[in-house]
């Protein structure tokens, strides 16, 4: 049987991992954060044959990578590829796909700058960290002072020194948009789910759809442009293992983020093939360069 180390004992584990065994494959749980590791004692008792996926804590992850010694569904280049949400934007647009208007600013930009890229758009305004997930930090402005306000507190966090990433993106609002969660493995689409706030959230003024704030994730079948949308923003980052994040407003669909570190949702809203696929791009991860 092959052997899996899954960097994640979260719901992801808790559900592939009975679909993975009954196609020989041991997924096993192996901590790479909060723990204290001895350098010269081996990160889990038996060997690994591919990894799932690289961890989230990169400093973790390089360590984890060096004394596993496995390939890994999404390495550390993916993630990062997929994390850097203006870089993936950038690759996007090049490749041609549909992306919402958005405007990288990098710390320190002074204000004649950031009003400049606020007036590009009609406000409302999106203003988004650009590394952060699960809807950490993004926010709405709907006048020059308050986006003002919010550049600010982002200027504070930013000036600490130990932050890394001191970038974020001003996007177009696309008012009454559908969230929907596409799920691409080794190119192709395999189902996806409509994120949708309870009538009383949305009533009270909330706008966000991620599923970590109190969002639903209902299973659906994507129109065929939709599903083509996210293949093609799969091909464009080179991702095998790929969420892809479609607001649709009106006759228009964009690709907002994309997650190659993807929720693994239940089985029922996905398409039949979902854990073939699955099974056999971990195989084929297993036997890379061996």
């Amino acid at each position: 049987m092959l052997r899996l180390a899954v960097a994640t004992d979260a719901e992801t584990l808790e559900r592939i991992r009975d679909p993975l065994a009954e196609r020989d494959i041991e997924a096993t749980y192996v901590p790479t954060s909060e723990r204290a590791q001895p350098l010269g004692e081996p990160l889990a008792d038996e060997a690994f044959d591919a990894g799932f996926v690289f961890p989230s804590r990169l400093m973790e992850g390089g360590v984890a990578d060096a004394m596993l010694d496995v390939p890994w569904v999404n390495d550390r280049e993916a993630i990062l590829r997929s994390r850097n949400k203006a870089g993936a934007l950038a690759r996007l647009d090049r490749a041609g796909v549909s992306t919402p208007e958005s405007v990288y600013v990098s710390n320190p930009a002074d204000n004649s700058e950031l009003r400049a890229a606020f007036e590009r758009f009609d406000p409302p305004v999106v203003v988004k960290p650009n590394s952060t997930t699960r809807g950490v930090g993004i926010a709405k402005a709907g006048d020059l002072d308050s986006f003002f306000g919010l550049c600010d507190y982002l200027s504070l966090v930013h000036d600490y020194r130990a932050t890394g990433d001191r970038s974020f993106l001003v996007q177009e609002y696309l008012p009454d948009a559908r969230d929907y969660r596409a799920m691409v493995v080794d190119g192709e689409c395999v189902g996806a789910v409509e994120r949708r706030l309870p009538e009383a959230e949305r009533a009270a003024g909330r706008w966000k759809h991620n599923v970590h704030r109190g969002a639903v994730a209902e299973g659906i079948e994507l129109p065929k442009e939709h599903r083509k949308l996210a293949e093609d923003a799969a091909e464009a980052l080179d991702i095998d293992w790929l969420g892809v994040d479609i607001l649709v407003s009106g006759d228009r669909a964009v690709v907002n983020e994309t997650n190659a570190r993807p929720t693994v949702d239940a089985a029922t809203k996905y398409e039949a093939e979902f854990y073939e696929r699955l099974a056999a791009l971990i195989r084929r991860t297993a036997h890379r360069d061996r």
